[in-house]
């Protein structure tokens, strides 16, 4: 497959892209990118040792006397709008069983993706959140977060630098990230670090969050109202107990 000449990369802008088996006519992959961000998979598949199901079933493809078959599913997009549709595709073709080889799901589907009608009204009329059944911080983001952003931005916005005494970080197992009255991401700690801060003289943490947090605790804090337990011109953005 020919890749793209630098002289279409302007008009083609950013893109969202699929991969697809001929052997069985089927997309493994979605992604996004720019330039001949689609065909640095293959590339990737020669030189690269690494053991993705991604590059393996292309260099199966290509052992086979076949060819990796590429579609521009839609160009013209800014990359923001890039991040929205791959998001969207990864989050319908993973809700129709469709196995893709993507090792992570889309930007934001975690609040923002597929849905059905009483969970959007769990959304946008949040339960109020009675206790905390684990041992949590909750750190207000107002100030460094814009709603409707991925939720990398929110661990971003939550990660550092905190006031947090050493007694504890030892125990504190999720941070739980508040906006305007209402949880927008959980994570589970895997580790502190101290923030090398040259401001004032108090020591900061921040935290490295592990990947493999458990969908029934998320499910547990996830969009759920604290707004009655906040009390009017709280200075301090942590949390500790309802």
């Amino acid at each position: 497959m020919k890749e793209f000449s630098p002289q279409i990369f302007e008009d083609l802008g950013s893109y969202v892209y699929a991969l697809k088996d001929p052997r069985t006519d089927s997309i493994f992959y979605i992604g996004k990118g720019s330039g001949n961000r689609a065909f640095q998979h293959k590339e990737d598949s020669l030189i690269s040792h690494l053991e993705t199901d991604k590059l393996n079933r292309i260099r199966e493809i290509e052992e086979s006397g076949n060819q990796l078959q590429y579609l521009i599913i839609r160009h013209g997009l800014t990359e923001d709008e890039a991040y929205k549709i791959e998001s969207t595709l990864i989050n319908v073709f993973g809700y129709l069983n469709h196995q893709l080889t993507n090792l992570m799901s889309g930007h934001d589907t975690q609040e923002l993706g597929i849905k059905t009608s009483n969970e959007i009204h769990r959304l946008y009329n949040p339960q109020t959140l009675e206790k905390l059944e684990h041992s949590v911080v909750i750190i207000n983001i107002n100030k460094a977060y814009k709603k409707g952003r991925f939720i990398d931005d929110v661990y971003e916005a939550v990660k550092e630098a905190w006031v947090i005494s050493e007694k504890r970080l030892n125990t504190i197992e999720y941070v739980l990230a508040e906006y305007k009255g209402r949880i927008v991401g959980v994570f589970k700690v895997k580790e502190w670090y101290q923030y090398k801060s040259q401001v004032g003289k108090l020591n900061r943490y921040g935290f490295v969050k592990d990947q493999n947090i458990e969908q029934s605790v998320v499910e547990i804090y996830l969009n759920k109202s604290i707004q009655k337990y906040k009390k009017r011109g709280q200075a301090n953005p942590i949390t500790y107990k309802l």
